[in-house]
């Protein structure tokens, strides 16, 4: 079985470099590079974004989720959509109209330089961390499932998986990006969806009865009413909400191909789009996990657990899809894998047009001259953010305890509420924060977010969740604003 899984990896490989090839052909430039040309087609970005936003931990723990959760991530959806509208409407038509190519710049004309270089970092740190797990994940269910019946170490399938992913962005960065990513998000759907036919036929059911059964075991609960739960269901919406607004519209990753569309129109119908999208998508996913479930308990298949018995939902997916055929093993891997480079390439991508012009001031140079340095600059940044990002990935080698999903939103919940507080401050009020508090602000507020969420539980019987993210926000808009003075109306950006 592993040499055909190996098989099928080479050849879905060799696939993505034809789609590099084709994209990057005519144009290597910085500006296919950093914008794509501001050419993409608005529906292949909507589509490419499902792939993008899904990743690897969702693609394991969402249906991993349902045996512990049940359908409770459906309200996490619902506000997912709002953040979509929010987007569309406020963030995009500023970014157009600045004509930027990293939304960071947006805090240097607002605020001033450090808020840029603090916008940008926080941007670094989160997705150095929050894509290298999603990675992470993905290398460590191939090395458990295939390299490691071969003797092979950790980190050999990690270096393969990084250098894969810098040959096929060194080119044309983003403007390859959306095209790879358009094929990544129909491999990662189709693996989910083959697997829950393969499932029903295995049980000789259809979905009606698979979803009878579900709800018969109190899988099907979409919404948990208990105000002191960390999934209560008006949490989980708002949480949504801010979660899409700061990890996809604060986001240079998820914001970056937005900006490749040919205008701002094309941007809001791509946005739209996939909001919908998403909806049906989570549907399907959280189906998966009713599925496997179903299969364990009609079959007796004995799910994977922790040393202390405890079921891990992050291994329940790929433990029934390696049990159940050699057909199913493949759909998974090539799920996986397409999960993986859809997370990792964009973001390698991000990070070298953040660096470039938030630390390294691109934009500025002018003629020939200028234009060669910065071409040869932003390939050496790339190179070097690949190798940071293996590093990150084996950082992660220790075995996780959690879903991984938990902790991809505790990362963000600390990481982007800096941002969240900086641009609403900077949109909707007219005052000017000193730029030099900003850092300082900027630390302080998932400092003490920190320590809420650790002692809260102890103090009040108060459980956090996603909504951490909310406060720490909430923490750094008022620090900006005890640290701002008036500024003309005429002076503000928003």
């Amino acid at each position: 079985m592993e040499t055909i899984i190996l098989s099928c990896f080479l050849g879905y490989t060799i696939l993505l470099f034809v789609v590099m090839w084709l994209s990057s052909r005519k144009s290597a430039d910085n500006d296919s590079f950093f914008r794509g040309q501001r050419k993409s087609p608005w529906p292949v970005v909507a589509y490419g974004m499902i792939g993008a936003s899904l990743s690897g931990v969702t693609f394991m723990s969402v249906p991993g989720g349902v045996y512990y959760g049940q359908f409770t991530y459906m309200p996490l959806v619902f506000g997912y959509v709002l953040g979509y509208v929010a987007i569309a409407l406020v963030l995009l038509p500023l970014y157009y109209k600045l004509n930027l190519t990293s939304i960071y710049s947006y805090l240097q004309q607002r605020f001033g330089v450090a808020s840029e270089k603090t916008g940008a970092l926080f941007f670094i740190l989160s997705r150095l961390l929050g894509s290298a797990l999603r990675m992470y994940l993905v290398v460590f269910v191939l090395y458990e499932f295939v390299f490691k019946a071969w003797g092979i170490p950790f980190w050999v399938p990690a270096v393969i998986f990084i250098a894969i992913i810098l040959l096929y962005t060194f080119r044309s960065g983003v403007k390859t990006v959306v095209w790879t990513d358009m094929l990544q998000t129909t491999f990662l759907l189709l693996a989910a969806l083959v697997t829950v036919i393969a499932i029903l036929k295995e049980l000789n059911i259809n979905y009606g009865q698979l979803m009878q059964y579900a709800s018969d075991h109190d899988y099907t609960r979409v919404f948990e009413t208990d105000p002191t739960a960390s999934k209560y269901y008006w949490k989980q919406i708002l949480s949504g909400m801010f979660i899409t607004i700061t990890m996809t519209g604060l986001d240079q990753d998820m914001m970056q191909k937005n900006l490749t569309c040919k205008n701002l129109r094309d941007a809001q119908k791509n946005v739209l789009t996939s909001s919908l999208l998403f909806i049906i998508v989570n549907i399907l996913f959280l189906s998966l996990g009713a599925a496997l479930i179903a299969y364990s308990d009609i079959t007796g298949f004995a799910l994977p657990v922790n040393e202390a018995g405890k079921v891990v939902g992050d291994k329940i997916f790929p433990s029934i899809a390696f049990h159940m055929s050699s057909f199913t093993a493949v759909v998974f891997v090539l799920g996986m894998v397409a999960a993986g480079y859809s997370s990792a390439d964009g973001t390698l991508t991000a990070l070298t047009t953040t660096f470039c012009y938030d630390f390294l001031g691109f934009g500025s140079n002018k003629g020939r001259h200028g234009q060669r340095n910065e071409l040869r600059t932003r390939r050496w940044v790339h190179i070097c953010f690949a190798l940071l990002y293996l590093v990150v990935i084996m950082a992660f080698r220790p075995f996780h305890n959690q879903s991984l999903i938990d902790t991809l939103f505790d990362i963000a919940g600390f990481t982007y509420g800096p941002l969240l507080g900086l641009y609403t401050f900077g949109l909707f009020t007219r005052r000017k924060a000193k730029d030099k508090w900003v850092p300082v602000i900027a630390v302080l507020s998932p400092v003490i977010c920190y320590i809420l969420k650790v002692h809260m539980v102890q103090w009040t019987g108060y459980h956090f969740g996603f909504e951490i993210l909310l406060l720490n926000g909430l923490l750094t808009f008022l620090g900006l604003l005890l640290a701002s003075q008036k500024t003309p109306k005429e002076s503000s950006l928003t």
